[in-house]
């Protein structure tokens, strides 16, 4: 049975890794990813707006994976408006990296859970030596943690480098133009981020119970072997 220690430490990796369910299913649900200002540039134009005039031709977006609402600002008043990825966008969007973003975070979300019942188990159960013991702790969690880079990288790279705030700004405009402003990530996007620190912190909790990294003892075993061979 596992010492006290070792089910302390694995309690703790259990209860982050549930955490880490909660804040990944969380962030899916929300359209807290992005917060952006955007600038209707044609109406700045016809009226050569400048300076403090700008703030009435600036509106908002923040949206999330699937969902999100728009403040347009044309120097008339504000327009809300509130939208869906599936199917408004479906067409405009960079579909294919959206959809990676979406499946890479219910991966993490599945992982993660894994990450939790293997962490109990080891903690009051009788594990075994392979992917049930220290092993799988190691293999579930570095799964994690490359799924959230995954998330993280992909949709960076859907925002900023496909323009995803201007896209939602446009859609359906045939008249105005709009451009972004300012941008940032926000709530929910720094999610993912605290989810990969999990796993970091579990990886090292698992080290600091006085389990070794996979692998290292058979390569330990096999050097006191060939050393124990050379002495006959």
């Amino acid at each position: 049975m596992p010492s006290l220690q070792k089910k302390v430490v694995f309690s703790v990796g259990g209860a982050l890794s549930f955490a880490a369910v909660l804040l990944v299913a969380a962030a899916m649900g929300t359209r807290w990813w992005v917060q952006a200002s955007v600038l209707c540039q044609t109406g700045a134009q016809l009226v050569n707006a400048t300076g403090s005039e700008l703030h009435k031709f600036m509106g908002t977006v923040s949206y999330g994976l699937f969902h999100g609402q728009r403040l347009k600002q044309c120097g008339l008043g504000g327009r809300p408006l509130s939208f869906s990825f599936f199917p408004d966008l479906v067409d405009v969007m960079p579909s294919s990296l959206h959809v990676s973003v979406i499946f890479f975070c219910a991966v993490l979300i599945v992982f993660s859970s894994v990450c939790c019942a293997f962490f109990m188990f080891n903690a009051f159960g009788n594990p075994y030596e392979t992917l049930h013991g220290p092993l799988g702790l190691y293999l579930w969690n570095m799964i994690s943690c490359l799924c959230s880079c995954m998330v993280l990288i992909l949709y960076a790279a859907e925002v900023k480098l496909h323009r995803l705030s201007e896209i939602i700004a446009n859609y359906k405009e045939g008249n105005f133009v709009y451009k972004t402003s300012s941008e940032k990530f926000d709530r929910s996007f720094w999610f993912i981020f605290l989810v990969f620190l999990i796993h970091c912190l579990n990886i090292l909790l698992i080290r600091l119970s006085g389990v070794q990294f996979p692998f290292q003892g058979a390569k330990e075993s096999d050097a006191t072997t060939g050393a124990a061979d050379l002495m006959y």
